[in-house]
């Protein structure tokens, strides 16, 4: 259940920001954003932040489940959790708007979208163990920052397990997140200009 709460917030916040400069550019009012009073940083911002409060509201949804329907007990810290579905959400936010800026329309970027989508979904350890991996595939699985998520978010409501144990987890997310948030924002401004 911790692995399908993951898979639904990676799923939903790539799909939703690949589509967000996209769909602005393909109806014509990116113009308007860019020649406004917006900053780029305020147009990303604008276009982020609707999607990490679903991403949230849809793991919450997911936990009452997970809790009510099906009695599965949530061991750690709440908190913790959000923080950590923060994290990870900065580098699926930021492949989303790195899809954005290299897509020229909305098929495409569903498309390059569901590309990216399953290598992740494959090299998580979500399906197959990481360690019955082939070595080469396993260094790969090291820039997956859902593998990072699985484990900590299994850590926490399966095991009730802290900081003191997800800190390495946490930080490779948060070292991928503003790697590739960077570089998105970076081509995304390239593109407004």
């Amino acid at each position: 259940m911790p692995g399908i709460v993951a898979f639904m917030i990676m799923l939903i916040s790539l799909l939703f920001t690949s589509m967000a400069i996209i769909r602005e550019r393909e109806a014509g009012t990116i113009e308007q954003l860019i020649v406004g009073p917006l900053k780029p940083v305020e147009l990303i911002l604008g276009k982020t932040i609707p999607y990490i409060i679903i991403a949230q509201a849809q793991m919450v949804m997911v936990i009452m489940f997970a809790v009510f329907w099906f009695s599965i007990p949530l061991k750690g810290s709440l908190l913790l959790l959000f923080a950590a579905t923060s994290l990870f959400l900065l580098s699926t936010l930021g492949l989303g708007l790195f899809i954005s800026t290299i897509s020229a329309t909305q098929q495409q970027a569903m498309m390059t979208t569901f590309f990216f989508i399953l290598p992740l979904f494959m090299l998580s350890g979500f399906v197959f163990p990481i360690a019955n991996m082939p070595v080469v595939v396993q260094w790969l699985t090291y820039l997956n920052p859902l593998r990072y998520f699985l484990v900590i978010i299994r850590g926490i409501f399966l095991k009730g397990v802290g900081l003191k144990v997800l800190w390495p987890q946490l930080f490779a997310l948060i070292v991928l997140g503003l790697i590739v948030f960077t570089c998105a924002v970076k081509r995304l401004r390239k593109r407004l200009d």
